[in-house]
């Protein structure tokens, strides 16, 4: 079973996009509508999904809960 966190959207250049995790930023690819305060999770480099803020802000709410 794979644990995915939300990462907010911070900066986009064309197909990469920098992704704010709260303990770090990481570049990684994208391939669908984003703008920059979005929230994603991403597998293997590659953004998979965009979720609503308010789900990932209950996710990580939980994360760092303990």
């Amino acid at each position: 079973m794979c644990f995915a966190i939300p990462g907010k959207v911070v900066e986009i250049n064309n197909e990469d996009v920098t992704v704010d995790y709260q303990i770090e930023k990481r570049k990684v690819k994208n391939f669908l509508q984003l703008k920059i305060g979005d929230y994603v999770i991403v597998q293997g480099g590659f953004v998979i999904k965009k979720i609503p803020e308010k789900e990932a802000l209950e996710a990580l709410e939980l994360i760092t809960e303990n």
